[in-house]
């Protein structure tokens, strides 16, 4: 049985205030809750703190990006090496705004998902569709590729353990947002394409939604088959948005 996890991308966001205040919140809020598994993923200059702040809780902590190279004359860059040391667990790969901003290519992300398999991290690899995309009905095209970038290279078997955030970029910080069908049938269509390659995995694969998650849609998105849980933007600054959409989780997968 799938188990459903909540993670919270705090993007270009915080502080050692903020990290410090968000995550007492967090363990406040969420001390009961069980059956559902919360991460938070903070600015690489307060993941330490973060690590540190989290001991003794169920909450995990993540990464934004890593570099390809675990070492060596690469000014500014982070390793997965580096992370592993720090405490981190969880590393987001081939978000969105990394394609567009970094021009990250399938290739690299799928070389970064190698990296961080092997450093014994979990990948949290974010696939999706632009707007543009969207209209053009390429959505199973886009990301059957990008899921492939990392088939192809790795096989299937690479992505036992991982996660899956399929984010509709159309719809993130747009106003717009799929419907819980809408959303239900790309997942649907990418756990069935990740089965013509191995059903066992397509079963146990974690596939979060990366769309816009609130208090309003969290329950019925969750309720979905498909939709294990979510990868969530501004609402995780909060304690209290967060922890809505987190308790909307475990409860609709209990």
């Amino acid at each position: 049985m799938r188990h459903p996890l909540v993670m919270g991308n705090w993007k270009l966001n915080g502080s050692k205030q903020l990290t410090a205040d968000l995550i007492s919140g967090l363990r406040t809020a969420l001390a009961e809750v069980q059956g559902c598994k919360v991460v938070i993923a903070p600015p690489a200059l307060y993941l330490a703190q973060a690590v540190a702040a989290v001991e003794g809780s169920d909450i995990g902590v993540g990464a934004q990006n890593i570099d390809v190279n675990l070492s060596g004359a690469f000014t500014g860059e982070t390793s997965a090496e580096m992370l592993k040391d720090t405490g981190v667990r969880y590393v987001i790969l081939g978000h969105s705004e990394r394609r567009t901003y970094h021009h990250e290519t399938d290739e690299v992300v799928a070389e970064k998902f190698a990296i961080v398999k092997q450093q014994g991290l979990i990948p949290v690899l974010c696939i999706g569709e632009t707007e543009a995309e969207n209209e053009a009905g390429k959505t199973e095209e886009v990301c059957s590729r990008q899921i492939d970038a990392v088939i192809n290279a790795q096989g299937v078997d690479a992505l036992n353990g991982a996660v899956i955030a399929y984010e509709p970029v159309w719809a993130i910080g747009t106003g717009k947002s799929a419907t819980p069908a809408q959303a239900q049938a790309v997942h649907k269509f990418i756990r069935d394409h990740i089965a013509k390659q191995s059903r066992d995995v397509a079963e146990q694969v974690i596939i979060q939604y990366g769309g816009s998650v609130n208090d309003k849609n969290a329950a019925e998105l969750f309720g979905q088959p498909d939709i294990d849980g979510a990868l969530v933007g501004g609402a995780s600054l909060k304690a209290d948005a967060f922890s809505v959409i987190v308790k909307a989780a475990a409860a609709a997968k209990a």
